[in-house]
């Protein structure tokens, strides 16, 4: 049997830590490679979904992208979880906020994760599962921001399946409180619900649907920090 366990992950049992800080974007993975880890060796390069593991203040971390979209953060966190024993997993990523009072670069710490997507189908609950991130986490990551002094809200987010929408529908869950759309929380809730482990989703609000504000792709990719130190405080 190969000691290599699964075909996406190019990284031999043991070689990735029990925490892991996930990017849609592997240039993030390797930012966060070089601004936070003390001696990193990189431990993936399948696809070019990069990852490293080295300490932060003493703690190993791992740092691992998980590209774009349900299907792919599925596949990864699902064989990081289990294939890897990985216990604890902290997204960080971009978000369209919903609102017109959470403005650029805010923080959203995820809750709970509403979706448009049919992952949840495969457990066959009668009835609809509501994804929510680990409390402990979330309690953590609101006493980072308020040590930091980050602009941040808490709450629902929206995991959707589609980038360009025919029909958004965002009115309707405005009306229903969420606060932004992004496109993995909801399958990473899932995941670690289903396998017993804890997850975090932290995002940085790249643009606001409501005021038609927005980043640049290099400010997304090269100025998300705030995130990352929050991330990084729960290791």
């Amino acid at each position: 049997m190969s000691n290599t366990p699964t075909p996406h992950i190019g990284a031999k049992l043991g070689e990735i830590a029990e925490t892991v800080i996930m990017a849609g974007d592997p240039l993030r993975v390797k930012l966060m490679a070089e601004r936070f880890l003390e001696n990193p060796v990189q431990f993936n390069n399948v696809r070019g979904m990069l990852g490293f593991t080295g300490t932060y203040k003493g703690k190993r971390v791992s740092v691992m992208g998980h590209g774009m979209g349900i299907p792919s953060i599925g596949i990864y966190t699902y064989e990081l979880y289990n294939f890897y024993d990985v216990k604890t997993i902290i997204r960080v990523g971009s978000i369209g906020s919903y609102h017109a009072d959470i403005p650029l670069g805010s923080l959203i710490v995820a809750m709970g994760a509403c979706t448009d997507s049919n992952y949840g189908m495969q457990y066959e609950t009668p009835g609809t599962f509501a994804p929510i991130a680990d409390f402990s986490l979330v309690r953590e990551a609101v006493e980072a921001c308020e040590k930091f002094g980050y602009n941040y809200r808490v709450g629902n987010v929206l995991s959707s399946d589609i980038f360009y929408s025919e029909n958004p529908h965002s009115d309707k869950w405005i009306n229903m409180g969420v606060l932004g759309v992004e496109m993995e929380a909801a399958a990473l809730y899932m995941n670690a619900a289903r396998g017993g482990k804890r997850a975090l989703v932290i995002c940085t609000v790249s643009d606001n649907l409501i005021t038609h504000e927005a980043t640049t792709a290099e400010e997304r990719q090269n100025t998300f920090t705030r995130m990352m130190d929050v991330a990084f405080s729960l290791v």
